[in-house]
Parts: structure tokens; sequence; C-alpha cells
């Protein structure tokens, strides 16, 4: 087993999750609610994402993502719009707030995933180079 490198992967990892957590609450967002505004500006079907479709990209259970969509409502972050063609459903859509906001992060996001993406290549490269002994 290389414990080493499964450690040093991990770390790169929980250290890139705290930096962006601590950015977008810099940005007076909590982390949950950034990722909904990436899971609704990101969301790569023809028409803006449903609840469930937000759901399914933040990994969590259909009733959190009613409730964390809600919550970015009354922050003005988005728009819950009834779908055209089915009336059961809600599409998600960002304000020029949410808009903003997110643009913000991004802008401050990227430097940070290639910096996590270099360090996880050395990471990997170490397999390669022998990577020095198990622990």
């Amino acid at each position: 087993m290389e414990y080493t490198r499964l450690l040093a992967f991990r770390t790169e990892l929980r250290r890139f999750l705290a930096w962006s957590e601590a950015a977008a609450g810099r940005a007076g967002l909590t982390p949950s609610l950034h990722q909904l505004l990436l899971a609704v500006r990101g969301h790569s079907g023809p028409s803006a994402p449903t609840v469930g479709d937000v759901a399914d990209a933040l990994r969590v259970r259909h009733h959190s993502a009613v409730e964390l969509a809600q919550r970015a409502e009354a922050a003005g972050l988005i728009s819950r719009v009834r779908d055209a063609e089915d009336h059961r459903r809600m599409r998600l859509t960002l304000t020029p707030l949410g808009r903003e906001r997110l643009e913000t992060l991004t802008r401050e996001h990227l430097p940070q995933i290639a910096a996590l993406a270099a360090s996880l290549e050395a990471v990997v490269a170490g397999a390669a180079g022998g990577g020095g002994p198990d622990r």
C-alpha cells in the first residue's frame, strides 16, 4: 500500500476545500450556497436545472436541495421558476447578485485549481519515481 501518497492526495484536497470554504465566507456565502450557485451555473442541460438536477450535482437529498434553494432565493441569489412544460418542476436561475458572487469566487478559484492540479500531479509522479518508502 502507498499510504504516504494517499495521505498527500487527501491532504491536498482538504487544503483546497478549506481554502474554498474560507473564500466563500469572505464573499458572504456559506460553502453550500457557493456550491449551489456553481451547480446552477455549471449545469450543462438544454434548460435551467431543476432542484433534482442540483441535488444530484451536490450529492444531497432532494429535500436538502429544496431547503438550500429556498435560502438562496431568500438571499436574492437565485430565482425559482416553474417549468413551462411541467408545472410540477421548478427551474433554478441565478440572479444578477448570484452571478456576480459566483464570478468573483470563480476568478479566485481558477488559480487555486491550477495549483491543486500541479500538487496532485506531483503526488502521482511520486509513484512513477518510486515515491519513497511506504509507511
